[in-house]
């Protein structure tokens, strides 16, 4: 559970639930980063058959795609780097469209990985402004092709990519940017969700808000889907409605900007992905599915009724991309 300072959360008056980096970032607060970043790891060093020839010295390479605040990344930075012959990790490069979740993540590594330009684990963070489906085309980024050891499209990032075009240029952007045997690991919502929805329903929960000394002063309330979405079956796309709202003492009021205090709701469309679908387009971007399981950890399999709740598809590159063109 992460605390926050409400007069930190408003960073941006855009009516865009990505350009409150800081409410996004509390809404997922309840997310256990350092057993997810070692799940991670751990599949690649399982699954990857990077040969010694190409296989980093001091740590991999990671790159995180629509990464929003780069919790991971940043986690695996703090818990796994170092640079020397025996870190897990040697640098992290996260990448996402939002100029706000990228200032606000700087600050957040500033904040846990120390100061930049000292040669610490600072130095080895960089967070790029593009777009995951060409950033491996010539100019879109200062990554070399084959220098990445693993990749992550995490917290359902991918479900922005409604079209088969769009996902296929993803991936192949991500192939050709990991080395041969590299991983790429994807988290979507499990399938069940998208065979079991004879109509839409409400999904939300509440995040309490506590000052320093651990006093709760109010809570963030979000919606992630409501019951009066509009699912197309055809496209399996779901216009979500997504909702942050903060209610506060009175007391914390004082002093801040109403339009602060207003809550945030969009209409973000979303695409239901089916396991098939994740494989064959995979398939032409160059990868083989190694496992599956039912969330980022290796205790969860993928069929389990009870425990189910994520796709977590682990991909290993095995040859360069098709040309569909």
């Amino acid at each position: 559970k992460r605390s926050a300072n409400v007069k930190s959360i408003a960073v941006s008056k855009s009516g865009s639930i990505y350009s409150r980096p800081a409410l996004y970032d509390l809404a997922f607060g309840y997310r256990n980063y350092e057993e997810e970043v070692n799940f991670l790891l751990d599949v690649h060093d399982k699954y990857s058959t990077i040969d010694e020839d190409n296989k980093s010295e001091s740590g991999r390479h990671i790159l995180e795609l629509a990464a929003g605040p780069a919790r991971h990344t940043i986690t695996a930075l703090r818990q796994h780097g170092g640079g020397s012959s025996s870190s897990r990790v040697q640098s992290c490069t996260a990448v996402d469209l939002s100029e706000d979740m990228i200032g606000y993540s700087k600050e957040v590594a500033d904040e846990e990985l120390g100061d930049a330009g000292f040669g610490g684990m600072r130095d080895r963070f960089q967070y790029m402004l593009a777009d995951m489906r060409t950033l491996s085309s010539s100019g879109s980024s200062s990554l070399e092709l084959s220098s990445i050891d693993s990749a992550w499209i995490l917290l359902g990032s991918m479900q922005h990519m409604t079209t088969n075009d769009d996902v296929i240029a993803c991936l192949s952007s991500t192939s050709n940017l990991l080395k041969m045997g590299g991983t790429l690991t994807i988290e979507l919502p499990h399938p069940r969700e998208t065979f079991t929805m004879v109509e839409c329903t409400r999904n939300g929960w509440e995040v309490p808000l506590e000052d320093e000394s651990g006093e709760e002063y109010g809570e963030l309330k979000i919606i992630w889907g409501d019951d009066d979405d509009v699912f197309d079956p055809i496209r399996q796309v779901r216009d979500f409605t997504v909702a942050m709202e903060l209610y506060m003492d009175d007391a914390e009021k004082e002093g801040m900007d109403e339009a602060d205090l207003q809550s945030v709701r969009e209409i973000v469309p979303m695409r239901l992905f089916t396991y098939q679908e994740i494989d064959s387009m995979s398939r032409i971007a160059g990868f083989e599915v190694v496992n599956l399981y039912g969330a980022l950890s290796d205790e969860v399999d993928v069929n389990s009724q009870d425990e189910a709740f994520r796709l977590v598809t682990v991909l290993r590159k095995v040859r360069a991309p098709l040309d569909l063109n």
